[in-house]
């Protein structure tokens, strides 16, 4: 059957009106991408846009061997990891993990209009193993984004010219930020006072608004009404670090600010940071930092 006479999905390929599809070849991945220590870290497999897509799906047993990230700009559909079924709307993103069973699809009545980008590379476990990853492998909104389509679309242009080494390297250049766009959307918004950000994200703007004063973990977790238990863990689940190890370091960059653009003596320094006791500030300072205070001052001249 002629592609161009197909319409809705063959082997997993939709094919629609409209369709944007580029697949770089494995031979190209193999002898230019993953033996290339710049690029076989994360990089990207295929990418496509698909609009109105009618008659989109997909089943795979054994999954893909690489990730594969959706963004719903439109319209509507599903998708399913294991027995785990999820509803797709406008403006949601979901991540399928490398090497699990997988279907999805758009609806009949609404179908979707997706962004979508494979993408593989020898850091892929480790790049699932993070929270702020694992938590998009169900459907989170996001704010709507020019940038997101704008860096879609200069990855696509440039794979669209060939697969130079050039290219490649732009295209996967590329692609570290396109995924921090999704997974750290937050971070590329500006935070007005109606958002409402999650508990550590919330906690770590409150430690910052009183990083010149001494708060502990009991402070923090009755100001969210946790237990402090469950709000060390959901903390150093996200952060990695206990809450207060957190602020200390925070603390910490705050002082070493000051000994860069300031004349103002250690123990005024530490004074300020909250700290009565400058051989323990300076104390603390070197566990973070790897220098004393004096020491750090004095490198930073040199």
């Amino acid at each position: 059957m002629n592609a161009k006479n197909k319409e809705g999905s063959h082997k997993n390929i939709w094919y629609g009106i409209g369709r944007q599809r580029i697949e770089i070849p494995k031979t190209v991945l193999k002898q230019k991408v993953q033996p290339n220590a710049l690029l076989n870290q994360l990089y990207v497999c295929s990418l496509g846009y698909y609009p109105n897509a009618r008659g989109h799906y997909t089943y795979r047993k054994k999954g893909l061997p690489e990730n594969f990230l959706f963004y719903c700009v439109d319209g509507a559909g599903w998708y399913q990891i294991g027995d785990k079924k999820s509803e797709v709307g406008p403006n949601q993103f979901f991540i399928l993990p490398q090497n699990v069973e997988h279907a999805y699809a758009s609806t009949e009545d609404n179908p979707w209009s997706i962004y979508w980008i494979h993408f593989g590379g020898e850091s892929l476990p480790q790049f699932n193993e993070l929270h702020a990853v694992q938590k998009h492998f169900k459907p989170f909104y996001i704010k709507s984004s020019g940038e997101i389509v704008t860096m879609f679309s200069r990855m696509y242009k440039a794979l669209e010219l060939g697969y130079s080494t050039d290219n490649l390297i732009f295209a996967n250049m590329c692609l570290p930020h396109f995924l921090s766009l999704f997974i750290y959307n937050s971070k590329h918004t500006t935070v007005s006072p109606n958002d409402k950000l999650d508990v550590v994200d919330s906690a770590i703007l409150y430690m910052q608004e009183h990083i010149n004063e001494n708060i502990s973990l009991q402070d923090l977790s009755s100001h969210y009404n946790y237990s402090a238990s469950r709000f060390s863990s959901l903390f150093k689940q996200k952060t990695g670090y206990a809450p207060i190890d957190y602020f200390i370091q925070m603390k910490m960059q705050k002082a070493s600010q000051q000994l860069d653009f300031s004349t103002n003596s250690v123990k005024d320094i530490a004074l300020s940071m909250g700290f009565d006791d400058p051989y323990y500030f300076s104390k603390r300072f070197r566990k973070i930092i790897g220098l004393s205070p004096k020491q750090y001052r004095s490198q930073k001249k040199d």
